[in-house]
């Protein structure tokens, strides 16, 4: 029945994007790369093996976590620092070199463990593990500064209330300033100003760079970008990951840039150019997993006894939806779009906005999906009531339907026609009963993204459940969480998982239309092959989609009251399956 291929079809669809994305999970999750800062050392061919990225990012070698440690508490030890203490952002200035190289975020912890209080750091100094460091300065004459330059400062601590200057005198007449100023959230701002007192004009080139480790990035997978970015004439760009930098040694890219930098899931350092101003972007691979973004003016003439001033400004913070459109409400443009929303975004901003909002209510962000859930389920329940009836009215025109395929059996041509008359005289939609499946699929995948992609989900628990946008941590082989180990994804079964597996089964058999024996196949395997595909997933994706099968269950048990024929035929089709299965039998 031409009805029965098209409903199989939708499933194997699903089911094929779903197999899709966890093979690119599989593939993405554990793929080597890395990141550097300057050309300062190149690691050596056994020093370059594998390095692993998790869903979030962050060291993962041991040895690495506990050098880390020991390099930070050297570096950052040297009194030539400017301490930054803003509203969200801790760390400090390094007078060597004016890097900023040590930012901290104060609202965000490290780990979902309670007994660790410990802030995410995003920014490490040079040379360490994690490294990841920004730097605007001016080349003069066509010559850079030197990195090892100590700076003077003054003005004391850097805060949202007080800026503060760093000064260069650089010699035949030349001095350098940068002004740094921090607002309420992640927003660095940097004047950098150029005085000429010497006799003859210069040629100064202002510049800005952010350089990081790749080492310590979040897995690129394609529904969430990591790596290079930016955004260019209105555009954000999201096609160059670490490898394609790597293999092209540097990339420069085309059109006005608008902002430039790296982007992790949950964290971004970005540049901002000067208002009208219009710099080249460059990406740079310098070896030894070592990357760097560069934003370099174009050189400015400066008499003697003039001063000039280029402003730049650098966001280094989490991917906070509501505080990137408000930065790019202020002008930046495409600024929102760091969080890599996709096609849907325009579905899945209301969807964030609606969890966050019910969180406010209720305190926790399992409850809110569940409500949302509710909620999304509440909409669709007159789509699914003409769903039902529709079937039911497929139900009572089956016998017509079986006499005209029997009838034109030798005409498919002459039999498609006649079917496309009967469904138009019974006013009946062969294909109603795949609607809610169908609207389903961009709220699921809406959801996901939400989910996976939105830094307000991270580290959010419900019941045994730490971190809502990790996978479920309580899976078979460890007993549900009593075994101290991570079984590997694809085994890797949690109880959201199992749930998923059952609920799904429930519903399939209490589905109440008439299947071939390839459909009955099809709904007999899928709901134990989701159940492996899904257990690595988000666990308030799972948690969303349990609930929805819980609803539907439901659901489906108030419209067979409604619509007591399809339960009859659904019991008589059952009953005469099992009668041929025993008349097979003997």
């Amino acid at each position: 029945m031409e009805n029965s291929r098209n409903f199989v079809l939708v499933l194997t669809l699903s089911l094929a994007v779903l197999i899709g994305w966890q093979w690119a999970m599989d593939y993405f999750y554990p793929q080597p790369e890395e990141v550097p800062v300057t050309a300062e050392k190149v690691d050596t061919p056994a020093e370059q093996a594998e390095v692993a990225h998790s869903r979030t990012g962050g060291l993962q070698d041991s040895a690495a976590i506990a050098q880390e440690a020991a390099d930070l508490e050297t570096s950052l030890a040297s009194p030539e620092r400017v301490a930054i203490d803003s509203p969200k952002i801790a760390g400090s200035i390094n007078l060597q070199g004016a890097f900023l190289d040590d930012v901290v975020l104060k609202d965000y912890a490290a780990t979902a463990d309670d007994s660790d209080d410990e802030p995410v750091r995003i920014f490490s100094p040079r040379g360490t593990p994690a490294q990841q460091v920004s730097q605007f300065g001016f080349l003069v004459n066509g010559e850079k500064l030197s990195d090892d330059t100590v700076w003077e400062s003054s003005g004391g601590a850097l805060s949202q209330d007080n800026p503060v200057t760093l000064t260069h005198a650089a010699g035949d007449g030349l001095t350098l300033e940068q002004t740094w100023s921090i607002d309420e959230n992640y927003m660095l701002t940097v004047e950098q100003a150029v005085s000429n007192t010497s006799g003859v004009p210069v040629v100064v080139q202002p510049y800005g760079l952010v350089s990081r480790t790749s080492d310590t990035a979040s897995a690129d997978f394609f529904i969430a970008h990591s790596g290079p970015i930016g955004s260019f004439d209105q555009s954000v760009d999201y096609d160059y990951d670490y490898d394609d930098v790597e293999d092209e040694k540097s990339v420069s890219m085309a059109g006005k840039t608008d902002w430039v930098g790296f982007t992790d899931i949950y964290w971004l350092a970005a540049m901002v150019p000067q208002e009208g101003a219009a710099p080249d972007a460059t990406f740079r691979s310098l070896g030894g997993n070592l990357f760097r973004a560069d934003m370099i003016y174009d050189p400015i003439t400066i008499p003697t006894g003039r001063k000039v001033t280029t402003t730049s400004r650098l966001y280094a913070g989490a991917k906070d939806s509501e505080i990137l459109d408000a930065y790019q409400d202020a002008g930046i443009p495409q600024f929102g779009l760091a969080i890599d929303w996709g096609w849907f975004r325009w579905f899945e901003k209301p969807l964030l906005w609606l969890l966050k909002n019910i969180f406010e209510l209720v305190g926790n962000f399992g409850v809110a999906i569940i409500i949302l859930t509710i909620i999304v389920r509440g909409l669709m329940f007159p789509i699914a009531q003409k769903q039902f009836a529709s079937m039911a009215g497929m139900k009572a025109i089956q016998p017509k339907m079986k006499a005209l395929q029997e009838k034109y059996k030798d005409d498919r041509v002459k039999q498609q026609q006649e079917m496309q008359k009967l469904f138009k005289e019974e006013q009946v939609n062969p294909l109603a009963g795949c609607l809610p499946l169908i609207l389903q699929i961009p709220i699921f995948f809406a959801l996901y993204k939400v989910l996976y992609l939105a830094i307000e989900m991270r580290h959010q628990n419900f019941l045994w459940i730490s971190d809502l946008s990790a996978p479920d941590p309580a899976t078979i082989l460890n007993l549900f969480g009593l075994l101290p180990f991570t079984p590997p994804s694809f085994l890797a079964i949690g109880v959201l998982a199992v749930l998923l597996g059952v609920t799904m089964w429930l519903t399939f058999k209490l589905n109440p239309s008439a299947m071939d024996p390839v459909q009955q196949q099809v709904f007999a395997i899928m709901p134990w092959v989701l159940m492996f595909i899904m257990a690595p997933f988000a666990a308030g994706l799972l948690l969303y989609w349990v609930t929805s099968n819980i609803l539907t269950l439901a659901q489906q048990k108030y419209l067979y009251s409604k619509h007591p024929q399809l339960k009859a035929a659904a019991e008589k089709e059952k009953a005469e399956k099992a009668a041929a299965a025993a008349k097979a039998e003997k």
